[in-house]
């Protein structure tokens, strides 16, 4: 090793410029030293706190593999075989977590202790001493000053002699100062050297100790677990490019379609009228005020009977109604389209929805209705809807004008009401129940617009010209200036259909009409219905236009033989009424029936109790005893008329607008 520069302490007494010169030059030296060991020394413990810091992530991470197995993972079936090789790990992380501690006690014993050691043993004794070295120069200073100011012409020998013992004991200090600061200043050369090796040293030491330990620990244990976790990630890895490579496949081919698929309402599919179970997108209008109302797009999808939503980020959805015997109705609703409105049994729940596009429109309410009907609940729903489906697409022909009610008919004669002659009379009934084809002609057609539009209303009206009732009756009978019936009440009504039936003399026939006529609708996508008043009087059944007040159809009270409301769906209600038939030129003409078919905004058997009323009210006319006891026992309103419901129309009653309405058909 070279030599080293030193201090002379022969020329500490001398204490010369040059000396001092040479002794700035050692001080700058110790100072650069002081600034580069507390840097040194700085690195050093981050290091260390790295290493110590290992120690606690490797303890830390061999506890995170062990929690894996207790993690309830949605789609961790399988996972037994990582399972066990992440508790091998495990293992293996405790014992390099041991190795780690181990070396971060070595770099403590071995590299940062020796540094601490080297500056506040060596570089602070070198401070210490250059303060001594200064105050010991400051004091010989002061004490020459004073030497120096000795008086030329009166000399005091005892002060002389004071100063001069003043003088001497200073530079006595200072020579020993400086010849103590000389030799540390001369000592710390080698020091340095030895501090800056020993470290670096211990710490290299440290390292390869740690790094023999763990090849010893890998190649001894863990060379086949090693082998056999390369071969198990490269068999993942292998499936996960073959399945890469698929999933770019499918979607270049997916991305390859035309863009109609995006577009909604272009759907080349059909529609899709058998189903049983139905999800998709749909908005479902909310009531955020008294009159204020907001759309909402979640999820519906349908579960059994019922309709169920989920809303987007939620785990699982909720029933939202129960779809059993419920009717579903296309509606207009505000200026969206495809809107349709979903009614429960009871009608006390409803809800307005909204589709995409107008298939999933159609399919959505040939869905509800089919789960409606219970379809779901048989042993093979999709076969059973399939058939009716057909069945009822043999069964209907619908007509969308009275005026073409004979075209395309198997027998022109059944298109006129009253066209069809009962073949079964009453005394020829069994006690079973009726077979469909006894109470209605198969193939027989149906009505689906009772009324003529209102501009042709109107303009009859001002020419004062009759109008001749479509179905051939006239309402002399039931004029208002000639109506003088005790009872009178008003219904909102849709008309849904009506046709020729067999027999009026049984409520069976009105059962399988409503039946034939709400399957017709839902086939033939024929879901608009316009909104009528139906009066209901002691004397007759009219039907009137709320916004004209023009009565479209009546019907003599007397002509009506059979009324009901369904047995599930409460607000569907139809009667039965009876005509002449005279295509056969007898005298009196035989006897035909027709089915007329509504749905009213309140219950059916509301309807159905004030027809029976009405019926009573006849009756008891012919007797006037039993007229006063019916009406004894009835209220009145102040005019005399029988009091039975409040009204049902509101503000339309008095000439207001009725808007069109789409039924559940």
């Amino acid at each position: 090793m070279p030599a080293v520069h030193k201090l002379l302490l022969e020329e500490a007494l001398q204490d010369s410029p040059q000396t001092r010169s040479l002794l700035s030059v050692f001080e700058e030296d110790a100072g650069t030293l002081t600034d580069y060991t507390n840097q040194l020394l700085q690195s050093m413990q981050r290091v260390y706190g790295a290493q110590s810091e290992m120690g606690l992530a490797t303890e830390q991470l061999s506890r995170q593999l062990l929690e894996y197995e207790k993690q309830n993972f949605a789609l961790g079936k399988g996972d037994e075989e990582v399972i066990s090789t992440l508790q091998q790990f495990a293992k293996t992380v405790v014992e390099l977590n041991t190795l780690h501690s181990e070396l971060a006690s070595q770099m403590a014993d071995r590299m940062i202790f020796p540094m601490i050691q080297f500056r506040e043993k060596d570089l602070t004794e070198i401070s210490t001493l250059r303060e001594v070295f200064g105050i010991a120069s400051d004091e010989h200073e002061a004490a020459m000053v004073k030497y120096s100011r000795l008086p030329k012409k009166k000399e005091n020998e005892k002060v002389k002699a004071e100063l001069v013992g003043e003088v001497a004991y200073s530079r006595r200090k200072q020579h020993q100062a400086s010849m103590q600061y000389y030799c540390a200043l001369n000592a710390l050369q080698y020091r340095k050297r030895v501090a800056m090796l020993e470290p670096m040293l211990g710490y290299t030491q440290a390292q390869i100790h740690f790094y023999k330990k763990g090849m010893d620990l890998v190649s001894k244990k863990m060379d086949s677990f090693l082998v056999s976790v390369s071969s198990m990630t490269q068999s993942i890895q292998a499936q996960l490019d073959s399945e890469a490579e698929a999933m770019r496949v499918t979607q270049r081919e997916l991305l390859s379609m035309e863009d109609t698929v995006y577009m909604p309402d272009r759907d080349p599919v059909p529609v899709n009228r058998t189903l049983i179970q139905k999800a998709g997108y749909l908005n479902i209008r909310n009531k955020t005020g008294l009159v204020t109302t907001a759309w909402d797009r979640l999820y519906f999808f349908t579960q059994g009977g019922n309709l169920m939503c989920q809303p987007r980020g939620a785990v699982a959805g909720g029933m939202v109604l129960d779809l059993d015997n419920s009717s579903v109705m296309a509606v207009e609703c505000e200026d969206r389209r495809y809107c349709f409105q979903i009614t429960s049994p009871s009608g006390k729940t409803s809800m307005t929805l909204q589709a995409e596009s107008k298939k999933e429109y159609e399919e959505w309410i040939c869905t509800l209705n089919n789960i409606s009907r219970q379809i779901y609940l048989t042993d093979n729903p999709e076969a059973v809807a399939i058939r009716l489906n057909q069945t009822a697409i043999q069964a209907v022909t619908p007509i969308t004008s009275f005026e073409r009610r004979g075209e395309g008919s198997p027998n022109p004669d059944r298109a006129k009401p009253g066209g069809v002659q009962s073949s079964i009379s009453a005394s020829q009934k069994s006690s079973s129940t009726p077979e469909p084809e006894d109470l209605i002609v198969p193939g027989t057609p149906i009505q689906f617009d009772i009324m003529l539009p209102a501009s042709e209303f109107q303009d009859q009206n001002r020419v004062g010209g009759r109008r001749t009732n479509p179905f051939g009756e006239t309402d002399d009978d039931c004029s208002p200036e000639s109506d003088d019936s005790l009872l009178q009440q008003v219904f909102a009504v849709r008309f849904l259909g009506s046709m020729a039936v067999r027999s009026g003399q049984t409520q069976e026939v009105i059962y399988e009409a409503m039946r034939q006529v709400l399957a017709a609708r839902a086939i033939h996508n024929i879901f608009r219905t316009t909104e009528s008043h139906l009066m209901v009087t002691s004397s007759c059944l009219r039907l009137i236009d709320p916004r004209t007040q023009v009565t479209r159809i009546s019907f003599q009270l007397q002509e009506v033989t059979q009324f009901a409301a369904h047995q599930e769906n409460g607000r569907l209600m139809g009667f039965v009424v009876e005509g002449r038939d005279w295509s056969e030129g007898t005298e009196e003409g035989e006897p035909s029936f027709s089915a007329f078919v509504f749905e009213s905004n309140t219950e059916g058997e509301k309807i159905c109790y004030t027809i029976s009323l009405g019926k009573d009210i006849i009756e008891a006319k012919k007797d006037p005893e039993a007229l006063a006891q019916l009406m004894k026992n009835m209220p009145l309103t102040n005019d005399g008329k029988f009091l039975l419901l409040d009204s049902e129309t509101g503000d339309t009653a008095n000439g207001g607008a009725a808007d069109e309405e789409e039924s559940e058909a």
